[in-house]
């Protein structure tokens, strides 16, 4: 990999994904896409966020690393291009570990409760008083994955921006204290896709749910995802005028499919009657199988040379250790722990 890849690329990305499982049609609508197009115009570093993934699994470690090459392929398959973006394992940086320590003596418990984010998913994780200080805590992680590379734009959907808002908070504390800029601030940047639904269509996609569309899913398994698929469940006769909203057959025609005009068409048909559920399904299976296709082969190539990918993974974190080496050491200063 060339180290000096990125040297005419002005603003610095960082993004990533937890390391629980294959990545599914919500993160190629929400993320991935936009990556792939921005690793020709940015500095972008991709952290495969295996310590996180811990802070949930860790009665269960193997749900983590054995999924560590699966997100790897998943990256590689859908089009980003390890010359261009920096892929790289949170575990092995060790700047990281060290910066959430420093940062977590700048914030109070009762701050990280009132995340808004967080108090979310402790409620639908069912911990209530049981939760793990490591999920608890793990804005301030995030916050140290942001500013160890210096980034200062974040793709996040818009349920992250509190968690970018805490890492804005640290950042000023830590710049106050040292009486000068030391790090910057980071801004987000949102998808401009909606946020895809479960199959089910009662909640996001998500990969502990199991009602996720994997980018890895063979044609049976896409076909028998789309069949289950949430219609309105009014629309009994095909001769009814059904509705589109709220149906996930057609927000998933509206993420994919390739011809805007015609899925128009269809909506209008659907919505005056004489159109089935059954059509509208074979139209979309049709889409993801060729779509998901060309993937699902790279990525079953990729991962029977798990040589490659350990090696784009390995290089990735050295060029990302000397990154965050450097703020570790600036924090460190501000902090008076740089003695020798």
């Amino acid at each position: 990999m060339n180290t000096n890849q990125h040297t005419d690329k002005k603003e610095i990305i960082l993004t990533g994904d937890r390391a629980t499982g294959p990545l599914h049609l919500g993160h190629y609508v929400g993320s991935l896409k936009q990556r792939v197009a921005l690793q020709n115009s940015h500095e972008q570093t991709i952290l495969v966020a295996d310590m996180q993934g811990l802070t949930d699994n860790a009665h269960d470690p193997k749900k983590v690393s054995s999924n560590i090459l699966n997100v790897v392929a998943d990256y590689l398959a859908v089009g980003i291009d390890p010359t261009k973006t920096t892929i790289c394992l949170q575990s092995q940086l060790p700047a990281l570990a060290e910066l959430t320590m420093y940062y977590s003596n700048l914030v109070s418990i009762s701050r990280l409760e009132r995340n808004p984010t967080v108090k979310s998913e402790i409620q639908s994780k069912g911990f209530e008083r049981s939760i793990p200080a490591g999920f608890l805590t793990y804005p301030i992680s995030q916050a140290a994955d942001i500013t160890a590379f210096n980034a200062s734009l974040v793709p996040v959907g818009d349920d992250q921006l509190p968690m970018l808002e805490q890492t804005n908070e640290i950042v000023r504390k830590i710049n106050s204290l040292a009486r000068r800029h030391i790090l910057n601030e980071c801004r987000p940047l949102l998808s401009k896709a909606s946020r895809l639904p479960s199959t089910d269509g009662k909640n996001k996609m998500s990969k502990s749910m199991g009602n996720a569309i994997n980018l890895g899913a063979t044609e049976k398994e896409i076909s028998a995802a789309v069949k289950s698929m949430y219609t309105d469940p009014n629309h009994i006769r095909v001769e009814d005028a059904g509705n589109v909203e709220g149906n996930v057959v057609f927000t998933y025609l509206d993420a994919f499919h390739p011809d805007e005009s015609y899925i128009s068409e269809l909506k209008d048909h659907y919505q005056r009657g004489g159109l089935g559920d059954g059509t509208t399904k074979k139209i979309l299976e049709t889409c993801l199988q060729e779509m998901l296709k060309p993937i699902r082969e790279k990525r079953s190539e990729l991962l029977n040379d798990k040589a490659q990918l350990l090696d784009i993974l390995a290089k990735g974190s050295q060029i990302s250790r000397e990154k965050t080496a450097q703020v570790l050491s600036d924090v460190k200063d501000v902090f008076g722990l740089n003695i020798f």
